[in-house]
């Protein structure tokens, strides 16, 4: 079954073909990063008026790039939520529309569900049951799934997500707009040796908080600012890394503990964090644990796993009625 997918839950528009859930014959991404690079973040609207612009096109270039016609197409799934609302009605109503033009089922996708399904294109033995942490600019979240279609939220950020709080301390470091692989970069010069937080509050749990650690920082730099002192800013870099990394580090691997899983699965932007990375294929070597992580160009928002989660999704439910409403705000644990 040929899944046509559409992502446009930020600012990427993404458009990709994906056979049987596992098999990427077009994925293509439309990245807006010179249009909001000047206001230091995305611009809701300014997103949701470019995805506009180009989707159609992308659609066109995607059968084309795959050398199929739309007659091949037997199922068509775009994201729903979360996200922001106008680039969001954008790809869905797209969706909607080709759907009925080209008389195949709908379904809608939760964005978060979707990353977890970049590890399936990307490995094709991989199979659950799994413990799956996502890890991006909206969204960190640990999942437990025991088979497809099947959820256990077990924790998830009650404030900023990972990759939020990375591209908000880039900022206040002046590095710039995408801050992530930026401050990933910068933290590879620097030493991890300044304690930026004393306390975690929520030792003991699997959720995540990141706002302090930010806030931190950001005090940092004022009172450094104010007084004229220079400011170590690699060693800065590296010590906030060091510490998102090792919270997400001991929360995930205390769940594949808990849940007596040997599969783990790394997924979302931040997935691409070279520190990131190293410490959980350390983690995992030394515990027997399968570690999955993408190629970088499935870890950032993409239409493929879009499309190979709308495969395993509709296998297993059937489609999405076509008043199915976009949901900014969709939880995890609520499809």
């Amino acid at each position: 079954m040929l899944c046509l997918g559409v992502e446009t839950s930020c600012d990427e528009t993404a458009v990709a073909l994906v056979e049987d859930g596992r098999t990427i014959r077009s994925n293509l991404i439309f990245s807006q990063i010179e249009k909001h690079q000047k206001f230091g973040g995305v611009v809701p609207e300014l997103a949701a008026r470019c995805h506009l612009e180009v989707i159609s096109q992308l659609v066109a270039e995607a059968l084309r790039e795959a050398q199929l016609s739309p007659s091949a197409v037997k199922l068509v799934a775009a994201t729903y939520g979360p996200g922001l609302i106008g680039g969001l009605l954008v790809g869905l109503s797209l969706a909607k529309a080709l759907s009925l033009a080209w008389n195949v089922p709908f379904i809608g996708v939760n964005h978060v569900e979707g990353h977890l399904y970049a590890n399936f294109l990307a490995h094709p033995e991989l199979e659950p049951p799994l413990v799956g942490l996502t890890v991006s600019g909206g969204h960190t979240q640990l999942i437990y799934m025991p088979e497809h279609g099947q959820y256990e939220l077990l924790g998830q950020t009650r404030d900023d997500a990972a990759g939020e709080a990375f591209d908000k301390v880039a900022r206040v470091l002046g590095l710039g707009y995408p801050g992530g692989p930026l401050l990933d970069r910068l933290a590879q010069t620097g030493q991890p040796k300044l304690t930026l937080v004393k306390h975690d509050a929520l030792a003991g749990t699997y959720d995540f908080s990141f706002s302090g650690l930010k806030t931190a920082v950001v005090n940092l730099v004022h009172n450094s600012n104010q007084k004229g002192e220079a400011l170590p800013a690699a060693d800065v870099a590296a010590s906030f890394q060091r510490h998102v990394v090792t919270v997400l580090a001991e929360r995930t691997f205390r769940a594949v503990t808990a849940k007596k899983v040997k599969t783990l699965s790394l997924s979302g932007g931040v997935a691409a964090n070279s520190e990131l990375r190293a410490r959980f294929a350390a983690e995992a070597k030394a515990r027997g644990v399968r570690l999955y992580y993408p190629p970088l160009a499935l870890c950032t928002d993409n239409a493929a796993m879009i499309a190979a989660c709308g495969y395993f999704r509709y296998r297993r439910n059937g489609s999405s009625p076509l008043d199915l409403p976009v949901n900014p705000r969709l939880r995890f644990d609520a499809m």
